[in-house]
Order: C-alpha cells, then sequence, then structure tokens
C-alpha cells in the first residue's frame, strides 16, 4: 500500500468536534483492512489526544501516516505548554478547569492512555511555545 497522508485542525474548547479527526482515521482503517486491535489502539490514543488539544491547547494540528507497518500521529500545539511532563503523565493528574471536569472530560488519563495504546510515544513540551505528541501504532 503507497502511504496516505492525513491532516486535521482540531478546533479549541469545541468538545463536539474533538474527536472527528479519530472517528475518520478509524473509518478508513477499517476499509483498508487493518487488523481491529490496530484500530481499536489508534483509535483510543488518537481521541484522547483530540481531546487533550481542546481542553489545554486552544486546538492544535493532526497529522496520521499510514504505512503497511505503522500508524503514526502527530499532534502539535501553540498553546501554553506543560511544565512537567513526568507529572502531566501520571494517572489522575489533571489541570483542566471545572467546567469541563462537569462535562466528563478531564479525569487526567489523557496522556496515559496515549502511552498505554501507543506502541511509540513521545511528547515535547516549551512552556509558552506549546506541546508535539508523536505515537505510532504497528500494523503487524
Amino acid at each position: 500500500m503507497p502511504g496516505i497522508h492525513l491532516h486535521y485542525t482540531v478546533p479549541g474548547d469545541d468538545f463536539t468536534r474533538a474527536g472527528e479527526a479519530s472517528a475518520d482515521v478509524k473509518a478508513r482503517l477499517k476499509k483498508l483492512g487493518l487488523p481491529p486491535e490496530t484500530i481499536r489502539k489508534v483509535s483510543i490514543a488518537l481521541y484522547e489526544g483530540e481531546i487533550n488539544l481542546a481542553i489545554h491547547a486552544g486546538g492544535g494540528d493532526v497529522d496520521v501516516d499510514i504505512t503497511d507497518s505503522a500508524v503514526h500521529m502527530r499532534l502539535t500545539d501553540e498553546g501554553p505548554g506543560i511544565a512537567d511532563i513526568a507529572l502531566a503523565m501520571s494517572a489522575g493528574y489533571s489541570t483542566a478547569p471545572d467546567e469541563v471536569r462537569s462535562l466528563g472530560f478531564g479525569a487526567g488519563m489523557g496522556l496515559p492512555n496515549m502511552k498505554k495504546y501507543s506502541d511509540e510515544f513521545s511528547i515535547q513540551s516549551a512552556v509558552g511555545v506549546g506541546t508535539t505528541v508523536e505515537m505510532t501504532v504497528r500494523t503487524a
């Protein structure tokens, strides 16, 4: 299969639209006949990333590259950045405002789940500059 590149823009503070990219990628992976477990992992990791973009970063961009061997996702934003990545990676830690939590988001599982459902995971962030998260799920 030739490589497929997809690009999405995730709007900030719009939870009705967060999840559109992961839903589209899921549908495309199904059409390509990828294994259900691969599709599940990609869908969960990417959805968590989209929600984080909407909650914490004021939106951002998602780029997805699909090859024979992997699905690579790159999420970038120009949000406030993450001061303490190790703390942010702790299950249950959240900086989500109360309004977001009242909607059922912001439980502090976004980054941990992104890492859990990726075969490869990296995060770079600078306060006042933004954050880049890269995740890869192998297809075989």
